[in-house]
């Protein structure tokens, strides 16, 4: 499967996307997507101002895209179905996961018809009932955006990603999850509104070269790029109130793991990652502000209950504030040594007590101990088995909380 094709005639500068190129046959070769070493391009129609301009121009720098033979790049027309489908062809090269799908609409002559298998078999594209793929239908945002997640198995850890954008309501039921974890990978660009992301708008070709750049950026393809309308590097809201349902990103800076009993409370302070801003660019929450709170049990596993935001002057506010709850566990057997997960884990009182008598591993006291209350019948019940289950927890990628009530903060 080819990550780059080149035309064979003088349409040399004909994007990949395929805009009217008819029956013009490409040449395939095998190129993998690289760092961005190669001669810049640059189009007429996107200054070095233009809000897209760094996406565009490092992806014509590694043929994924390319402009018009008369210097235009033409940011604003729409993208089909089929040019879509053209463009993730050069972009990506993931294993296929199904089988050819055969579209009724899609003739074996047709331009397209390659990379529309293609990105049908590697999961990034799927057809519309009657075996329809429907080429030349203008593809909203919405569409690019759950093609990109579905396509890299990327996976929401909040549904409520989304309300950070107040146009969520209008994001089709389809789109919620997978729109949700497209932003927490931070692959969504919204020009020029960071809140508006306009879900049945149809994408244009500045969009969808903005979406594809920062998917390969969330693989780690191409290096990241600055720009303020990339949601998930900052979060804006419109005045000093911060709404219900925002997700805030923390780390524990202490420790990738936090381990607790599945029945144990734990305090635990995290760390804000991702700056709260408002619409005039003054800073709510800085990054490096700490949320106080606890691990709880919660069912089967364990959630993470603010209680109180600190921001780095001292200000205290009352926060209300949960993560998901963490249902990811390991077995420790009696007589087994700490294995790989636990260790340099921070460790809840509670776990630390039920683990060092099971295994007699003195190496737990070497780690971090966390405060937190276990009652005596569970570390008693515990201590009589062979074997226990702690529930381990990455805060950057298990923690993300979403606030539960409104926050109202002074600007900074």
């Amino acid at each position: 499967m080819s990550n780059a094709f080149r035309w064979q005639s003088g349409t040399a500068l004909l994007l990949a996307l395929g805009l009217g190129v008819g029956t013009i046959v490409p040449t395939i070769t095998a190129a993998p997507v690289v760092a961005q070493t190669q001669t810049q391009v640059q189009f007429s129609d996107v200054p070095s101002g233009h809000w897209a301009s760094e996406f565009i121009v490092s992806l014509a720098a590694q043929d994924i895209i390319a402009g018009f033979p008369d210097g235009t790049f033409r940011p604003e027309a729409p993208v089909t179905r089929a040019q879509y489908a053209a463009m993730l062809r050069q972009a990506f090269n993931q294993s296929s996961v199904r089988g050819a799908t055969t579209f009724v609409d899609v003739p074996a002559g047709y331009w397209a018809t390659e990379a529309i298998r293609e990105a049908n078999m590697m999961g990034f594209l799927s057809g519309y009932p009657g075996n329809e793929f429907r080429p030349n239908l203008n593809i909203p945002r919405a569409q690019v955006l759950v093609s990109l997640a579905n396509g890299l198995n990327y996976t929401a850890t909040n549904t409520n990603s989304v309300q950070i954008y107040r146009d969520a309501a209008q994001i089709p039921d389809y789109a919620v999850t997978s729109i949700a974890a497209a932003t927490e990978q931070r692959m969504v660009v919204n020009y020029p509104d960071l809140q508006a992301l306009q879900p049945n708008q149809t994408a244009t070709r500045a969009d969808v070269a903005a979406f594809i750049y920062q998917a390969l950026a969330s693989q780690g393809q191409v290096a990241m790029i600055d720009s303020p309308y990339i949601v998930g590097q900052s979060i804006v809201v419109n005045d000093s109130t911060v709404p219900a349902g925002t997700v805030l990103s923390v780390s524990y800076e202490e420790s990738d793991t936090v381990v607790v009993l599945p029945e144990e409370t734990t305090d635990l302070t995290l760390e804000v990652t991702q700056a709260v801003t408002n619409t005039s660019g003054n800073i709510l929450i800085p990054v490096g502000s700490q949320i106080v709170g606890e691990l709880r049990p919660s069912g089967e596993g364990t959630q993470f209950v603010a209680q109180e935001l600190v921001l780095p002057e001292g200000d205290r506010f009352t926060l209300n504030a949960t993560s998901q709850t963490v249902t990811t566990t390991e077995t420790i057997s009696r007589g087994a040594t700490l294995g790989e997960t636990l260790l340099g884990a921070a460790i809840g009182s509670g776990a630390a007590a039920a683990i060092a008598g099971l295994t007699g591993d003195q190496r737990v006291e070497t780690l971090e101990v966390l405060a937190g209350t276990a009652t005596g019948a569970t570390i008693a019940r515990l201590l009589g088995r062979d074997q226990i289950e702690v529930i381990t927890v990455n805060p950057s990628e298990d923690l993300s909380l979403v606030l539960n009530a409104p926050l109202t903060l002074s600007a900074q």
